[in-house]
């Protein structure tokens, strides 16, 4: 088996008979902002934090190269193009690459990296934790999902105690089948996952089961507003937070134990967190129709999608269709936005408003 530092520099080779990868001095400007014309990622935009940057020196740009390329090949909107071709695109209909590089230490750096939404309709955009380490002087970079954000979630000194037992803990078990997405009926054990807000208080339900980014997928986000919640949306049970978007911005990740992560996203009046852990019930934001990564938004609502954390769907959106979660069990409707929810005899559709249920 070829080595990933082997495969790597053969895509880096690729990429440079492309014309991508030539070589470019240090950038002396301001860590954020866009990446120079000349750079390898052309077009991405690059957030760093000033201690990130300072520890990472005239190496941060081999660092945003590296994980500039793994995103795009990963992206579903750009992964069969080139990178440049790929960025052009997803430029010329207003949405951006984010490369987001918040820690640094040693050969290691963490971040979150994404691809906008399309503007144009409700939806969330792609987006991914990452771990890269830095092996013979070459960066080697993992995204949520793949093998070698595993490897290095085992041995990053970035990632804290409670967030690695959080994230591999479900990982070190062979992946229960009754949890991989499946037809109309099938059961999986959510682990006590509550809706995106205070036990025993109500919203309405705005959008029953459908697509994270409102097109392609599994069935795996719910959106919900009003009520006598104050419209706080709160974490679906304890866990690891990072705020994507970073401070200010409407999109939070949440990595459970048990196998599980949740979404949310379109908040405003958020709390900024950076792989911190929380409690269930933690409160996140409030519901808005923030767009800090793309998308739209009507109305003030939050948009919650389910995500497995496992061996074999490790941060994949997954099926709602025949889960418990908040006392409710999810069913998919005839079309996206249409599905339904059931409890103890009763039915919520859209329009309905329903209370958040321990069991």
């Amino acid at each position: 088996m070829r080595s990933r530092r082997s495969v790597r520099a053969t895509l880096v080779a690729l990429a440079a008979t492309a014309g991508l990868l030539a070589a470019v001095p240090a950038a002396t400007a301001a860590p954020e902002g866009p990446a120079p014309a000349a750079s390898p990622s052309a077009g991405v935009t690059v957030k760093m934090a000033d201690a990130a940057a300072d520890r990472l020196g005239a190496d941060r740009e081999h660092l945003v190269d590296a994980v500039s390329a793994d995103v795009l090949a990963r992206s579903h909107d750009a992964k069969e193009l080139s990178p440049s071709t790929a960025v052009a695109r997803l430029a010329e209909e207003g949405r951006e690459v984010v490369v987001d590089v918040r820690k640094a230490a040693g050969d290691w750096a963490r971040g979150v990296a994404y691809v906008e939404a399309p503007r144009d309709h409700h939806g969330e955009p792609e987006g991914w934790l990452f771990l890269a380490h830095r092996e013979d002087g070459e960066w080697v970079p993992g995204l949520e999902g793949d093998q070698a954000f595993a490897d290095h979630v085992a041995e990053s000194p970035l990632v804290g105690k409670a967030e690695r037992e959080m994230m591999t803990a479900y990982a070190e078990h062979e992946a229960d089948p009754a949890a991989q997405p499946g037809p109309i009926g099938t059961q999986a054990n959510v682990n006590g996952l509550l809706l995106p807000w205070m036990p025993d208080y109500y919203m309405t339900l705005t959008g029953g089961p459908h697509a994270h980014d409102s097109a392609t997928g599994y069935w795996s986000a719910l959106d919900f507003a009003g009520g006598n919640a104050s419209g706080i949306v709160r974490s679906s049970r304890e866990g690891t937070a990072t705020s994507m978007c970073g401070s200010g911005g409407g999109w939070t990740r949440v990595i459970h134990p048990g196998g599980f992560s949740t979404d949310y996203y379109h908040m405003h009046n958020t709390t900024y967190y950076n792989g911190t852990t929380i409690s269930s019930s933690a409160r996140l934001g409030t519901i808005g129709v923030d767009t800090c990564a793309g998308g739209s938004a009507t109305g003030p609502h939050v948009h919650w999608s389910l995500r497995t954390y496992d061996a074999n769907l490790n941060g994949a959106y997954t099926w709602l269709n025949g889960r418990t979660i908040g006392g409710w069990t999810w069913y998919n409707g005839n079309a996206q936005y249409a599905g339904c929810g059931t409890r103890q005899g009763l039915t919520a559709c859209p329009g309905t408003a329903i209370y958040n249920r321990r069991a």
